[in-house]
This record gives C-alpha cells, sequence and structure tokens, in this order.
C-alpha cells in the first residue's frame, strides 16, 4: 500500500477561510459537511507520510504565514472547523494570488524537489479554485485523484460540475476518500 503512496501529495486548497463574502454561509455549510472527510485525509497523509501542502488565498495579507492567515481569518463561526484542519508545524504553506494553487506560486518546484507525480486535491471552493488547480495540475501532466466528498462549493450544482470536468477533461480519479 506504501508504494502507491511513494509519489503522491495533498493540496489543501483555501480550507483556511473567514466566508465573509456573498455566498459565504453557503459555502460554510457545505465546508463543514465535508470536515469529517477532510480530517480523515489528514490522517491518511500522516499514516503514510505524505507531505501537505496548503494553498490558500492571501486575504491582502502578502508578507503572511500560515499562523497569521489562521488568525485573520478565524471568527465565531468558524473557529471549530479552522481549529481541526489548520496546517500544522510540519506541513507545507504557500500564498496564492489567484485561482490556481499554481499560479505564481512554488507549488510545481516543490512537487519536483519531493519527487511527486501524483496529487490528491481537497478544498474550496471546488468550482472555482480546486477546478483551476486541477486544469493546472492537468497541463503539468501531474496525475490527481480528487476526493469527491472533500471538496465543497456554494451550490451542490457547481461541484457536481467541477467533478464531472476534473474527470472527463483532466482525468482525474473520483471517489470517496
Amino acid at each position: 500500500m506504501e508504494d502507491q503512496f511513494a509519489k503522491t501529495a495533498i493540496i489543501f486548497i483555501d480550507l483556511i477561510n473567514d466566508f465573509q463574502f456573498d455566498g459565504g454561509e453557503k459555502l460554510r455549510s457545505h465546508t463543514e459537511e465535508i470536515l469529517p472527510n477532510l480530517i480523515k485525509l489528514r490522517h491518511v497523509a500522516r499514516e503514510y507520510q505524505l507531505p501537505v501542502i496548503y494553498v490558500n488565498d492571501h486575504y491582502g495579507l502578502w508578507q503572511t504565514d500560515a499562523h497569521s492567515i489562521v488568525k485573520h481569518c478565524t471568527n465565531e463561526m468558524n473557529n471549530h472547523m479552522i481549529e481541526q484542519i489548520k496546517p500544522t508545524a510540519n506541513d507545507f504553506f504557500f500564498i496564492k494570488p489567484q485561482h490556481s494553487a499554481f499560479f505564481q506560486t512554488p507549488l510545481k518546484s516543490l512537487l519536483d524537489e519531493l519527487g511527486k507525480t501524483t496529487l490528491i486535491l481537497a478544498g474550496i471552493a471546488g468550482d472555482i479554485c480546486v477546478l483551476f488547480t486541477a486544469k493546472d495540475a492537468y497541463m503539468h501532466k501531474f496525475a490527481m485523484h480528487i476526493p469527491k466528498n472533500c471538496m465543497a462549493s456554494e451550490e451542490k450544482n457547481g461541484n457536481d460540475y467541477a467533478l464531472y470536468l476534473m474527470e472527463s477533461v483532466m482525468k482525474a480519479k473520483i471517489t470517496p476518500i
């Protein structure tokens, strides 16, 4: 079983989120639904010693680290979620300027350095940032697995359509965790 994960990394996209925007309440609610699965995915990462890479919106905090983003985003409505899924000292953490985790970040360089060719993508919003990341991963010739129960969007039909595109166009393996 360990050999199947030898070249695998987990990418968590935009999980540290303040949900303070139009549609944020829906996205927060849908994120809460997938939280147990995200936690399970973290356990898989620990069990198989997979690198976990968080790539997150920057919230205007360009000179920042994971702790600052967590502090900035935590509020009364999301504290219980962030506490359970925030990066640990062993995780990698990058901020991104736009939708894709690859766009103007060192993600591709890190994955090359680590010798990773397969990505497990998880996070929010599935129909925007996860989808754009999957598109770029496909263009960089990474194999992908997207656990469908580890991705959330504001609208469930948008999430389902993004999963369809990732599977049919980007050749991602779509299964539950």
